[in-house]
């Protein structure tokens, strides 16, 4: 199979970069995949395209730009010219661009994939009917929430005319099948980018590192860690550190460096900018704890399942989809109340003073991990457009619960 893959792509600070990375590296390695067509965004350092053993051909095409409205057309011309046997969209509402119309062109893609009849598979990291349009740097508008949902309804209807629609949590299969009739909606886990040896679980020497980690500014705000950690200060003589690793979100360029100086006075407080993939082991290897201060959810969480990959323990609000992803796939963590730093606190001190919670929690949370590797969920991913590329050959239509419970067609 020659195998197409649309996403962003390391360098790239796109949205959803990271997890292409992981798909490329572990379809790479997938016995039916001869070559990947991998259609990315331009950035001016080379793709990070440095694995370690051998693996399939992959060929770069570097055809599309953030926010730009000749996306669809450059995205197809690459398609047309590199002829894929099968496509894969790496996908959130926005994933072309944080303006209207470059963003929906984008997600009309699928759509004129499977007119052109080539199997093609999406995989939505959110929808927006579990979105907080608001906290997630949207519009507080109401008027403009209810064309944002209208429009996002009809954006919604593109995508589902993938083959294969590919969620990562029951909920959205869910919501799909009711609200859109949807019969191709497939769960297929988010999974864990990797699954080193199992740690030791023993911290280094000095400060405790308090970490959280990813783009920040919209539902994801780091006061009310810095307060949480400040108020264990107060009640301890614990040495931490609060480590804040990534970027802005692009829907609010500056916040962390407004945040930088408002928290000027605090000690051991460190920001770390962009953290190359090489660097990711480092970040979570030298941390104590991995903090969630979110105040909603848009998705399934990568640093949820990074964080249960380096067996570190975690503490995140009860809320949305972390919730869900807790009871589903087993990874446990210390919770608190989204926005309240007394409640935070008390959730990281208890992690922090007692090693052998954390190092309980710390091999939950591996566990969970280990039980869903992400070379696992490419090869489901490549039974899905076996079994698609079957129905076409011989006219039938796909079964999407017996193939989600491994039942050959």
């Amino acid at each position: 199979m020659k195998l197409a893959i649309v996403t962003a792509y390391p360098p790239s600070k796109v949205t959803l970069t990271e997890y292409g990375y992981h798909l490329v590296k572990h379809f790479r390695l997938q016995e039916e995949v001869s070559e990947i067509i991998l259609i990315t965004d331009r950035t001016q350092e080379a793709k990070d395209l440095e694995f370690e053993g051998e693996g399939c051909k992959i060929t770069v095409k570097e055809c599309w730009d953030f926010n730009s409205m000749k996306n669809v057309f450059k995205i197809n011309k690459a398609i047309s010219e590199t002829k894929p046997d099968a496509v894969l969209f790496n996908l959130q509402f926005l994933k072309f661009g944080d303006k209207k119309i470059p963003a929906a062109l984008g997600l009309m893609l699928p759509l004129m994939c499977k007119l052109r009849g080539i199997p093609t598979i999406s995989l939505l990291h959110n929808i927006l009917e579990q979105v907080d349009l608001e906290n997630a740097g949207f519009t507080k508008n109401k008027i403009l929430q209810g064309i944002y949902n209208f429009i996002g309804t009809t954006l919604t209807r593109f995508v589902l005319a993938s083959d294969v629609l590919a969620v990562t949590i029951s909920k959205y299969k869910t919501i799909l099948e009711k609200k859109y009739d949807a019969r191709n909606v497939a769960l297929i886990p988010h999974g864990a980018f990797e699954t080193p040896p199992e740690p030791d679980y023993s911290l280094q020497e000095g400060p405790k590192q308090v970490m959280a980690f990813g783009k920040f500014g919209t539902y994801k705000k780091v006061e009310v860690l810095i307060e949480a950690v400040e108020l264990i200060r107060q009640r301890t003589n614990e040495d931490i550190e609060i480590v804040i690793a990534g970027t802005d979100s692009p829907n609010t360029p500056g916040y962390l460096e407004n945040v930088k100086g408002k928290y000027d006075h605090v000690d051991k407080l460190r920001f770390t900018g962009y953290v190359a993939e090489e660097d990711v082991p480092i970040i979570f290897g030298e941390s104590a704890v991995v903090v969630f201060p979110y105040t909603s959810t848009t998705g399934s969480s990568g640093v949820l399942h990074q964080a249960g990959s380096y067996g570190k323990a975690v503490a995140l609000p009860d809320l949305g989809d972390l919730s869900i992803l807790v009871k589903e796939e087993g990874y446990k963590g210390g919770f608190f109340e989204p926005e309240s730093a007394d409640s935070l606190a008390d959730a990281i001190q208890s992690i922090l003073t007692d090693d052998a919670y954390r190092i309980t929690l710390g091999k939950a949370n591996y566990q969970a991990a280990c039980s869903l590797p992400m070379s696992a969920i490419t090869q489901m991913y490549g039974d899905f457009f076996k079994a698609i590329a079957l129905s076409k050959s011989e006219g039938f239509t796909l079964d999407i619960p017996k193939l989600e419970k491994g039942i050959s067609v």
